[in-house]
């Protein structure tokens, strides 16, 4: 494909829905007391704001991605908006819990469609250099989108209204929709069958799995509802893995394992995903409960991580063009591991600066060196026509990691310190578990991605225009 003739705009298009849709990943964080005060909702209710979106988004991502490749990326992606801003609408008026949950559900399928739809976009209208400063700016997207979440819905709770977080999407979606039917390119429909039984076993394998995390939260692991979503989860998963070896035209290519560094790439951002969403869950708690904070000031209290963050994470492509994207992302876990390490140490009478704003500086360096490369390892020399798929598995691996690391931490935080006051010691327990999380995830990046990245090249036989290769060769 020849360079997009309005390339400014293609990309703002892309990432400012793909932004809209990661705020609303943690918008509701700072929001949820908001909401239980408002609509009057018990605990369970409150929980399944949040995880009914988490659980069908997560279910949905692979199937979303497969689906833009079989009927168009714009025409999907132009859907998926039309879906998230109505669904944000009737959480906008929802007048009782069960509304607001099964809004966000129909919020979770719009999410679905539009995330991975986004990266393919932007393999689809890029190439070379282009593509891989896209790419750049895409992983600062992703970097920066939770924590301005965290402010977006702290400061509309705080000065208008809960309801007004999910509201000012309707504009947003509305405004986005228009524009990428006049200036995004419709990608080439491929001909050919739907994976229906691949995508059962998908959606409903990774809906089992993620249903069963979430739960393990309240039930425990050893629970029955837990363990049976558990083994139906790894039973259908198990059963996708068996189909599509023999599928002609699978929804998700079994190929896309045999890169060491795409495979090593979806393990590691599932685990630091698994680490990120608790840094964020439990420290907005902290500031809240330990420091004191309004919902508003908690927001801003992630503020140095997100500046850092989007400072560091606009270097990467003159960084890239110096140094090795093994090497920026070995560096970007390294740090995001020690200022969580750091950050773990905290307790109730520690202070704001000392305590939470330092250790979030390196955080958020570690983040803006991480993202694009992790990125790009996920899509690297994949095929045109698996670039869909490639996309999903990225999406799908930041969704099941958030899902899957929550899980666990909360699991820990609410067996440490049962006797303390202020939730610090809880706090400092789950961000320890996310400190395992990151440690494992840098073994997974010496181990697997940086012996894979320095290998040669396969040799292919396709024109460059039909890889995903976002890489000068080393």
């Amino acid at each position: 494909m020849r360079s997009p003739a309005k390339p400014s705009a293609i990309l703002a298009i892309i990432l400012i829905s793909y932004f809209m849709i990661l705020l609303d990943n943690s918008v509701i964080f700072t929001g949820l007391p908001s909401i239980r005060t408002g609509l009057d909702l018990g605990p369970a209710t409150l929980s399944w704001v949040q995880d009914g979106y988490t659980l069908v988004f997560g279910g949905l991502l692979l199937l979303g991605a497969r689906a833009g490749d079989l009927i168009g990326r714009r025409r999907l992606f132009v859907a998926g908006l039309a879906i998230f801003g109505t669904a944000s609408l009737l959480i906008g008026i929802a007048p009782t819990g069960w509304w607001v949950v099964a809004a966000r559900a129909l919020q979770g399928i719009g999410a679905a469609i539009v995330a991975p739809t986004s990266l393919s976009l932007i393999t689809a209208h890029f190439e070379g250099e282009a593509r891989g400063r896209a790419v750049a700016w895409y992983g600062a997207t992703a970097g920066i989108g939770a924590s301005l979440g965290l402010l977006v819905g702290g400061a509309l709770a705080d000065w208008v209204s809960w309801r007004a977080a999910f509201l000012v999407n309707v504009p947003i979606a509305a405004v986005m929709i228009v524009a990428a039917r006049r200036v995004l390119t419709e990608t080439e429909r491929r001909r050919g069958r739907f994976d229906a039984v691949g995508a059962l076993c998908a959606t409903l394998g990774m809906g089992a799995l993620v249903f069963a995390i979430i739960e393990s939260a309240e039930r425990g692991w050893s629970g029955p509802v837990t363990l049976t979503g558990l083994v139906v989860g790894v039973v259908l998963l198990a059963a996708l893995v068996f189909h599509e070896s023999r599928a002609g035209q699978p929804i998700m290519p079994l190929r896309l394992f045999a890169s060491r560094e795409r495979s090593g790439a979806y393990a590691a951002r599932l685990l630091y995903m698994g680490a990120m969403i608790g840094f964020f869950y439990f420290t907005t708690q902290y500031l809240q409960d330990s420091l004191g904070f309004s919902p508003l000031e908690a927001g801003l209290g992630f503020l140095p991580m997100t500046v850092v963050n989007f400072a560091v994470a606009m270097m990467i492509p003159r960084l890239g063009a110096r140094l090795p994207g093994a090497v920026l992302l070995s560096a970007g876990v390294t740090l995001t591991l020690a200022g969580m390490a750091w950050l773990s140490r905290l307790d109730a009478g520690d202070t704001y600066l000392a305590a939470v704003a330092l250790p979030m500086l390196l955080i958020g360096a570690g983040q803006g060196l991480a993202f694009a490369p992790l990125t790009n390892s996920g899509i690297a020399r994949v095929a045109a026509e698996d670039a869909g798929a490639a996309s999903g598995l990225v999406n799908t691996a930041h969704q099941l990691g958030m899902a899957l690391g929550l899980g666990i931490l909360v699991a820990i935080s609410a067996r440490a310190g049962a006797g303390a006051l202020d939730g610090a010691a809880q706090v400092s327990a789950a961000l320890t578990g996310a400190s395992v999380l990151l440690a494992l995830a840098l073994l997974v990046v010496l181990a697997v991605i940086v012996p894979a990245r320095h290998k040669p090249a396969p040799v292919h036989t396709e024109p460059v225009t039909d890889t995903l290769a976002t890489e000068p060769a080393r």
